[in-house]
């Protein structure tokens, strides 16, 4: 199958789907598709965004490898790591709420997905990593949507283990994921008796709610920014180079 990022507008919801062989990662212009597409869902009537991505066991392997190494100055890294930003921005600012549904692993930028999320459905199988610092770059633009979830001994404990998977479980108790099930069947009947819910409430006063939920981030279009410059000058370093080669081959 080929990439994509489709939305559906139904009675009770819009659903934004995902998709790319490659474990769902999100190169540039998927990411691109998905900022519009959070975007204009804005003027969509249902309350609910519901955000998920194909397949089994992965939710979303977070940035492309092919992009990252064909990188070859600072405005390429900025504009690359600020697909990231975008997304998330879009997400905080969109007055819907917006409810991810994670069915399997999750890295780096897909655990700002998460943490940009107003409330995540998970099953068990649904492990996350911040992968990052592994090849010389660090979470930086995910970073603030993380640490705002999870706190700063969390963020940083995962920061620094790289190679380490957390579980759904210490997601759950970090905040990152409302609910965790056994399988996904459990998860999908949650998810509707959820939507089903929100829809019957005060649209207004959801949108409210959601203005709360993200209050003291209205600095995050120039913090996001900043952080992508960070990470696009770090992408070019021999380190990073070597390190991504080094990933590719392996794989």
């Amino acid at each position: 199958m080929e990439p994509y990022v489709k939305s559906t507008v139904k009675s009770d919801r819009i659903e934004i789907e995902f998709f790319h062989p490659a474990g769902n990662s999100l190169p540039g212009h998927l990411l691109t598709e998905l900022t519009n597409k959070i975007k204009e869902a804005d003027e969509a009537a249902p309350n609910v965004i519901l955000l998920k991505s194909a397949g089994d066991r992965a939710f979303c392997a977070g940035a492309s490898f092919d992009e990252l190494t064909a990188i070859s100055n600072e405005e390429e890294g900025m504009t690359f790591f600020s697909g990231f930003a975008n997304v998330i921005n879009a997400m905080r600012m969109s007055s819907k709420i917006i409810l991810t549904r994670v069915q399997g692993k999750a890295v780096g930028g897909g655990v700002g997905i998460l943490a940009a999320s107003d409330h995540v459905i998970a099953s068990k199988y649904a492990s996350i990593r911040l992968s990052e610092l592994a090849i010389g770059i660090g979470p930086f633009v995910i970073g603030p949507a993380v640490e705002r979830k999870t706190g700063l001994s969390a963020f940083a404990k995962m920061s620094l283990t790289p190679d380490e998977w957390q579980t759904a479980q210490w997601a759950g108790q970090h905040n990152l994921m409302q609910e965790v099930f056994d399988t996904v069947e459990q998860v999908d009947q949650y998810i509707e008796t959820l939507i089903k819910a929100w829809n019957s409430y005060s649209p207004a006063a959801l949108a409210e709610l959601k203005k709360i939920f993200w209050q003291g981030t209205d600095h995050w279009n120039q913090l996001l920014t900043e952080r992508a410059k960070i990470s696009g000058k770090l992408v070019l370093s021999p380190f990073t180079r070597n390190a991504i080669n080094a990933f590719k081959n392996k794989a």
